[in-house]
């Protein structure tokens, strides 16, 4: 990935693919990468691992969107979706966010922890080393604080890096008696300065849309969170636009889904320096459109994909295969599917040291048995790492287990 912009369209030709290549890793970083033997004869005192056969290695995945702390299933909801049960009917029925956050409020912190360390784990299976995770199920300040402390505890108890993400304002809550305003005023009051004294996140969320929260309700909401130091990141026009403008208005790091985004919103976040986050995971879940994203990497916006893992619309987590598929309907180059998901996705999460294969970066990559790096998306996910490194270590190994 060395040499490939941050923003705009990558052809193939621009990945630099080494041959016989090594990488020396010293204190969880990458020190060298170059020609095998040139490394060995260079470096006689070290520790040599040598894999046989052909391997492909990519850096670690980065999965920029996800909601894996949760507690419950959502499998009726699903059922009843694709019986073309509408959202009202269902949530009707007891189901939808409200379902989860009720589940949720009942699980104790480590169940949540314990359920978050599992699907960590599923991820790193898969190449993952890196992985947001969202509060958002708890919709009070006790309760959000619940999550954000079972995801900081999951993530001293699992190889990959857990990020989280305060999003507390997913929905308002159908229990709280007051307006979305005031609630909002409530958590940006109370929860916010427990954030930073606890260190939980430094990152704060919001649905845009007309099911949770508007542009206008949630501009301060946003402004405390500014003040604060908080980075933002949005949900925003997965059903209907408004959010981009906000994500662009505020600096957001990243604006994820986009699914309903129009020429206007592509132009807006090409223009800026907002990550435009693809969840191909949302769309194959609800049956609906995917995320404009020939059409974002063309008008040079900067393209991450996720897998917004979640228990509702988004049940299976499983990056690479929704990024091969979103590859396919929307046209996308191995390029910029792979820069999707290394280093275009930490800079969805404002990391800058990780996502490529480059000296001075963290050592975290996977391998693959195969001698053609393009076997990897050909194969739509059915083709998974045999060997995955975290900061230097070797955290899955397929063979071993």
């Amino acid at each position: 990935m060395t040499g490939i912009s941050l923003k705009g369209a990558i052809a193939d030709d621009k990945l630099t693919v080494l041959s016989d290549a090594g990488i020396i890793v010293a204190e969880g970083g990458i020190q060298a990468i170059g020609s095998f033997e040139e490394l060995r004869n260079k470096h006689k005192e070290i520790e040599i691992h040598e894999l046989n056969g052909n391997h492909v290695c990519l850096p670690g995945l980065i999965d920029a969107h996800t909601h894996i702390c949760f507690a419950g299933s959502r499998a009726k909801d699903y059922a009843m979706r694709n019986a073309g049960k509408s959202y009202l009917e269902i949530a009707k029925a007891g189901g939808g966010i409200w379902d989860t956050v009720t589940q949720t409020r009942k699980a104790p912190q480590p169940t949540l922890t314990k359920r978050t360390q599992k699907l960590a784990n599923r991820h790193l299976k898969n190449g993952v080393t890196t992985l947001e995770v969202k509060s958002g199920y708890g919709l009070s300040v006790a309760e959000e604080l619940k999550m954000l402390r079972a995801i900081k505890e999951a993530d001293s108890l699992v190889a990959a890096d857990l990020i989280p993400t305060c999003l507390a304002a997913h929905m308002l809550p159908k229990d709280y008696e007051g307006s979305a305003s005031g609630y909002l005023a409530e958590i940006a009051e109370k929860l916010f300065p427990i954030l930073k004294e606890e260190g939980l996140t430094n990152r704060i969320d919001a649905f845009i849309e007309e099911s949770a929260f508007s542009k206008e309700v949630i501009a301060p909401y946003f402004q405390q969170a500014k003040v604060l130091g908080f980075d933002i990141t949005v949900h925003a026009d997965q059903f209907s636009t408004g959010g981009s403008k906000v994500a662009v208005d505020f600096d957001a790091i990243s604006a994820d889904h986009l699914e309903a985004s129009t020429d206007i919103e592509i132009a807006l976040l090409a223009k800026s320096n907002v990550i435009a986050t693809a969840l191909p995971g949302a769309s194959i879940g609800l049956g609906c459109s995917f995320t404009p994203a020939r059409k974002l990497l063309d008008a040079g916006a900067a393209l991450a994909i996720a897998s917004d893992h979640n228990p509702g619309s988004a049940p299976m987590g499983d990056l690479l295969t929704q990024a091969a598929i979103l590859g396919t309907f929307e046209k996308l180059t191995n390029a910029e599917v792979l820069a999707g998901i290394t280093f275009r996705a930490a800079a969805a999460l404002n990391l800058q040291d990780r996502g490529r294969l480059k000296e001075g970066l963290l050592a975290d990559f996977c391998a693959f048995h195969s001698g053609d790096y393009r076997e990897i998306l050909y194969s739509q996910g059915n083709f998974k790492p045999c060997m995955v490194w975290k900061n230097g270590e070797l955290a899955f190994d397929k063979h071993s287990h």
